[in-house]
């Protein structure tokens, strides 16, 4: 079975990963160099115990108000489109308990025993930075601490073991952390990696497995082949060339959407832009989320990383320097002695890949015989990616749709 992956992000590659490893002769096609974009400027973070989907409680209220400030973690651009206006009216829909905890529980059963597959990445020959020192959520604000508080049921069925810390508990588990820090979470069990050095060991080793990598080989077309209603997609045509398949995968993140359209069924995925910046290092004893101001802090041996911000502006990867200073005046609540660091920085932006319910499509596309996607990620690309692609390959190569993809149909659009 020959298989196109259309996308090079860390979705497109985990996935051409997993086909290749069922016995699926893979090509993977990107746009531009394979890795690049959020895949490769994200947190890092590996946290099943933190993949609460975006559309939540008060998030309506909380967004309108965040909007009037141009430093806020959150920003939506205006626009009359009327699929962005549909897309924001869908999302907001969701913006309940209810459907928060269902998507919750659905990411955990998805990413449930996949933390072991990173192991047997590296076992694998894979060689990139990974710590397996837990994630510690902090908090400022008693009522968000008791929000989280009200989530961790689902925490401790999945054997996660999120231990509450407050008052001196939490400053005790973390000496970095000021007074007005109210309390935490410590979820002992979650991982954080380096992004980059993860494609990066990723296209290696495909490249070693006899993956075809093409980059800089955007879709111009596809060629398809109508038959009773039914779509069968016989080859997509870049400028490097025409690639034929039995089976064709759209992984493009941000891009997937408008992609889809070209083999038949366009999906609701919009870029939800975010940024990151490296500073020098900091003892911290693990990755740190400073909940209330939607920052997260990842420590690697080199460097410490700052990552935040959710922008709605449409697929443009400027770097906005206002936001970037909020991110880097986060910590200042949190962390003793902390100060925004001057000197050269260089910040980068990156385009999450968003679905109005806040989870991932992933399955056959719509109206299609043999065209497959796996998008919508979001925020939680590293943590859901392994077990996207060990799922999708099962139905790519031998045609098993596992229950916990369920959720994730894209038919549900």
């Amino acid at each position: 079975m020959h298989v196109v992956v259309v996308g090079g992000g860390v979705i497109g590659l985990t996935s051409a990963y997993h086909l290749a490893r069922e016995g699926a002769d893979v090509t993977l096609l990107d746009a531009r160099g394979t890795g690049l974009g959020a895949s490769a400027v994200n947190a890092g973070w590996f946290v099943p115990a933190e993949s609460m989907p975006v559309p939540g409680p008060k998030v309506v209220v909380q967004t309108l108000k965040w909007m009037l400030r141009p430093d806020s973690p959150v920003y939506i651009r205006p626009s009359l489109d009327p699929r962005f206006v549909g897309f924001m009216l869908r999302m907001w829909r969701r913006c309940n308990d209810r459907d928060q905890r269902a998507g919750f529980a659905a990411h955990l059963r998805l990413a449930r025993s996949t933390a072991q597959v990173l192991d047997e990445y590296r076992a694998d020959g894979m060689d990139f930075e990974m710590r397996s020192a837990g994630l510690l959520m902090a908090f400022t604000q008693k009522a968000n601490l008791d929000h989280h508080v009200h989530n961790l049921d689902l925490v401790r069925e999945n054997d996660l073991d999120p231990q509450v810390l407050v008052g001196d508990d939490v400053r005790a588990h973390e000496p970095l952390l000021t007074d007005a820090v109210h309390g935490g979470i410590f979820f002992p069990q979650e991982r954080h990696l380096d992004p980059r050095a993860f494609v990066e060991a990723l296209h290696k080793r495909l490249v070693d497995m006899g993956v075809r990598i093409v980059e800089n080989a955007p879709v111009g077309s596809v060629e398809v082949r109508e038959s009773g209603g039914r779509r069968t997609v016989a080859a997509v045509r870049t400028a490097s060339g025409r690639h034929q398949g039995d089976r064709f995968v759209l992984a493009a993140g941000a891009w997937t959407g408008e992609l889809a359209g070209l083999f038949g069924r366009r999906l609701p995925v919009r870029p939800g832009k975010g940024y990151s910046v490296d500073v020098e290092p900091l003892p911290l004893r693990s990755a740190t989320n400073l909940s209330d101001v939607k920052v997260a802090i990842t420590p690697f041996s080199d460097r410490l990383r700052l990552a935040g911000t959710m922008e709605f502006a449409g697929l443009d990867e400027k770097v906005n320097d206002v936001r970037v200073a909020a991110i880097l005046r986060g910590p200042q609540a949190y962390l003793r002695g902390w100060k925004p660091p001057t000197g050269t920085l260089r910040p980068q932006a990156g385009m999450r890949p968003m679905t109005p319910d806040g989870l991932p499509a992933i399955g056959a596309l719509p109206g299609t015989d043999n065209t497959f996607v796996t998008t919508g990620h979001g925020m939680l690309g590293v943590t859901l990616a392994a077990g996207s692609a060990l799922a999708l390959s099962d139905l790519v190569v031998h045609g098993t749709r596992r229950p916990e993809l369920e959720p994730f149909d894209p038919a549900r659009f």
